[in-house]
């Protein structure tokens, strides 16, 4: 199926990802994947907190990561908003302790008091994102929230914790956490609670399993997963849904977790 695949017209290779964003899209999807630590909450802000930390260590070992996640939602007393605009410096001595990789307790504290900063001075997270749009992408918005996040005190260690497209990085993570605020939640998986900002605009999470299966499809060229790459395979996902392209993304990580054997 890889090989034939590749020789897919367009209509047919839309149709055969289509099919596979339908499948994979699913409530079922949530139970192996980061995601279903935001899908704890109902209000937007502890939705869009949680949902930012925990795709911030969204990598490596997926069971590591919602362990850590759920370590999150504890560390927050289970109310991530209220935490973020009212801790004290006394509650932030716990967060001392949280390590995931290298994102470490520091780099918590940080972007706790990061948070703090852009819903105090910037009107939140959606305001930030939605406040960059450039022709019609959000590339250029992650740039700009990098850089007001980090207007407080910070080690620079801890900025690469949040990366820049603007600096060639394909931004996998931040990426995510776009996908998951803006897509509707038709599904069931995805959380739609910015309605200020498209699907339309939002990139691919692109990492080493999306990439390689994007290739096997023809839809990638470039080798290196940077922001080239991600440019080039939003490039063909808008041409195959130019109101919804991200969808895919839901294709691709399942033909690559799921169907090995093809891919």
């Amino acid at each position: 199926m890889a090989k034939s695949s590749l020789r897919l017209k367009k209509s047919e290779l839309k149709e055969f990802l289509d099919e596979k964003a339908a499948l994979y899209e699913s409530p079922k999807f949530i139970g192996t994947d980061p995601i279903q630590i935001p899908h704890q909450f109902s209000k937007k802000e502890d939705i869009e907190i949680i949902g930012f930390l925990v795709a911030t260590i969204a990598w490596g070992n997926r069971k590591s990561i919602i362990k850590n996640g759920n370590s999150l939602v504890e560390l927050l007393d289970n109310s991530p908003y209220d935490f973020v605009l009212n801790h004290t410096e006394q509650d932030l001595e716990r967060l001392q302790h949280f390590v995931h990789r290298t994102f470490n307790g520091n780099d918590l504290i940080t972007f706790i008091k990061g948070l703090q900063h852009i819903y105090t001075n910037h009107l939140g997270l959606e305001a930030i994102f939605s406040g960059y749009v450039m022709n019609n992408e959000l590339q250029t918005a992650i740039h700009h929230f990098k850089k007001h996040f980090f207007e407080i005190e910070h080690e620079p260690r801890t900025l690469k914790h949040v990366s820049d497209p603007l600096k060639k990085s394909a931004a996998k993570r931040i990426n995510m956490f776009l996908r998951w605020m803006v897509r509707p939640n038709t599904a069931g998986v995805d959380f739609g609670i910015w309605s200020s900002l498209s699907p339309a605009f939002l990139s691919c999470p692109l990492d080493v399993h999306s990439g390689r299966v994007a290739r096997q499809l023809g839809l990638l060229k470039r080798k290196q997963n940077d922001a080239i790459a991600l440019a080039e395979l939003d490039k063909q996902l808008r041409r195959l849904d130019p109101i919804d392209p991200v969808k895919y993304d839901f294709a691709l990580f399942g033909l690559s977790a799921f169907e090995k054997d093809l891919f």
